[in-house]
């Protein structure tokens, strides 16, 4: 995802956040998961923590696959998702 299609994503979440409050608050974790990972990496190399750096990488790549489950499940019907359109 560029920062652009974050922005868009985020403001979409912002204006709709009364309509949809579950997914903006599931958006905003997907992000705060996703600063655990920038900021965590390097302290757990620091602190030679093996397990926690396979987590931090994964935590890095996480709105991305997020953003690409979404958009495959609301392709196939399986998910409403009314944000896909924002990222067209």
């Amino acid at each position: 995802m560029t920062l652009d299609q974050h922005q868009e994503l985020r403001l979409w979440h912002l204006r709709h956040a009364r309509q949809r409050p579950v997914e903006k608050n599931f958006w905003d974790t997907v992000l705060t998961l996703w600063l655990i990972g920038w900021v965590g990496g390097p302290v757990a190399l620091v602190l030679g923590w093996p397990w926690a750096e396979p987590a931090c990488l994964a935590m890095i790549f996480l709105p991305g696959v997020y953003v690409a489950l979404r958009r495959r499940w609301h392709h196939s019907g399986r998910l409403r998702c009314d944000w896909a359109v924002v990222l067209s």
